[in-house]
């Protein structure tokens, strides 16, 4: 494995989904962590997963259909702060890949207010052992103010209810991205 915040925040997620677990990808961009989530769910599971880009929905949807996922996941082009008006069960994982669409106008980015309401709603989602992951890239202005908003707020959960953590590079320059999680305890 290589040590990446996406690898690191992947191998956090398959250590608690299991087959038959309803997941979220909260900012599908092109696709990759949904297809990973599905295929973590097996048939029995589901996978939600949010864009507010027509584009990300549309070559997400083609790339799972091509690999047989299809049926596994819901793609909703809407803003991952609204998921509350689309998953009504208890989830046992949320996977944020911040930033902008690799590929796409960098113009489009996640925001530190939607992104900071979506991550709230996600820690309420959370079934007790669940975990929400979200990788932050801090290389652009509202990178590093969603990576200081979450940072905050998660530094405010109560520690008997969660346990949260930050793994970030070191020895890296220009900005490398922060791997924040949080774990509802059992």
């Amino acid at each position: 494995m290589a040590l990446t915040v996406v690898s690191l925040m992947r191998s956090i997620v398959a250590g608690v989904v299991s087959e038959g677990d309803i997941v979220v990808d909260a900012t599908v961009g092109n696709g990759h962590d949904t297809v990973f989530l599905a295929e973590l769910v097996g048939e029995r599971g589901k996978v939600y997963g949010f864009d507010v880009q027509d584009r990300a929905i549309r070559q997400t949807g083609e790339r799972l259909k091509s690999l047989g996922l299809g049926k596994r996941v819901k793609l909703i082009c809407r803003g991952h702060e609204l998921m509350e008006h689309y998953i009504k069960e208890k989830v046992k994982a949320v996977v944020f890949n911040l930033g902008y669409l690799s590929g796409g106008r960098h113009e489009i980015t996640t925001l530190s207010g939607t992104t900071l309401t979506a991550v709230k709603k996600s820690v309420e989602l959370l079934l007790p052992g669940g975990i929400a992951a979200i990788a932050v890239y801090c290389g652009h202005s509202e990178g590093k103010e969603e990576e200081s908003v979450l940072k905050e707020h998660l530094i405010s959960l109560d520690a008997s209810v969660y346990r949260c953590i930050c793994v970030q590079t070191i020895n890296q320059n220009n900005e490398p991205p922060v791997l924040l999680a949080v774990q509802k305890k059992k």
